[in-house]
């Protein structure tokens, strides 16, 4: 069975964080393995409180990882500090040899700052040369490109500018683009960019939807896919995991996705898992 490590912070709502990427590589059937970075109090209406961990716990939570349960690909997302940053680039520059995707996570879908403005050239300069994909947002990468989003060709342009501070590939997600029936993610791997579209789906219930992607790809980078196949299946699951979780309308405020949208629950009450149902 292929394994993935995600290192990113715990969100006690369920809906993003390491929760949501150990959902994901779950539903795709990738044995998920996590390293916490911090822990959050959360819910759907917002983050109450941020304790980062010691460096000492995420360098030794890593460490173990590789000493005896190698990941085929890993994600890093919620890093919240340059400490934790340097910690993560410490231990990945000298053991990791397999596809890494990172998720520059900075601001939380309530709004909450998931990193300090401290540790953003930090992390571009340590740990973009380390990875094999960055998936920025909009509002992200505008603020890693230093230019304002509003076209398509603004778009093609921070992907070049992105690629250009040493990461391998770049995917631009397009989902803050709200005027536009579609939802379309930009690829750029140096010599093309790819669009990779999907129908917008109209809902409050996008939380953690950054998180799955992201893990969505590794996943995928994990199960031996290149990186173009990886990132359009993530597409296809994300999308179809933000269109089930509009039926989930769990909480007061901003809901999660379904990560096991294929679980169907039948007339009978059982749940039918693919071939198989079980009460």
């Amino acid at each position: 069975m292929k394994k993935a490590l995600t290192i990113a912070g715990s969100d006690s709502g369920g809906c993003a964080g390491i929760q949501a990427d150990i959902k994901t590589m779950s539903a795709l059937g990738v044995f998920g393995m996590s390293a916490i970075t911090a822990v959050t109090s959360q819910n759907t209406l917002g983050v109450s409180h941020i304790e980062e961990l010691s460096v000492k716990s995420v360098t030794t939570q890593i460490e173990a990882i590789y000493d005896d349960l190698t990941p085929d690909a890993i994600k890093s997302g919620m890093l919240f500090s340059k400490d934790i940053i340097m910690a993560v680039y410490e231990v990945l520059s000298r053991r990791n040899k397999v596809p890494y995707v990172l998720d520059p996570v900075m601001v939380a879908t309530t709004g909450a700052k998931l990193l300090q403005d401290d540790a953003i050239e930090v992390m571009i300069e340590k740990l973009f040369p380390l990875a094999d994909i960055v998936t920025p947002n909009i509002p992200e990468a505008e603020l890693i490109s230093g230019i304002k989003i509003s076209s398509q060709k603004d778009v093609d342009e921070a992907c070049r500018i992105i690629k250009g501070k040493g990461v391998k590939n770049v995917i631009i997600k397009g989902g803050h683009f709200e005027n536009s029936e579609e939802s379309v993610d930009t690829l750029y791997d140096g010599h093309n960019h790819y669009e990779i579209a999907s129908t917008r789906v109209d809902t409050k219930n996008t939380h953690g939807t950054g998180c799955t992607y992201s893990a969505a790809i590794a996943s995928y980078l994990a199960l031996g896919f290149n990186m173009l196949e990886s990132c359009k299946y993530a597409k296809q699951y994300i999308t179809t995991a933000i269109i089930y979780g509009a039926e989930l309308n769990l909480g007061k405020g901003s809901g999660p996705v379904n990560h096991f949208f294929e679980n169907v629950k039948n007339n009978d009450g059982t749940i039918s898992f693919g071939s198989c149902s079980c009460g």
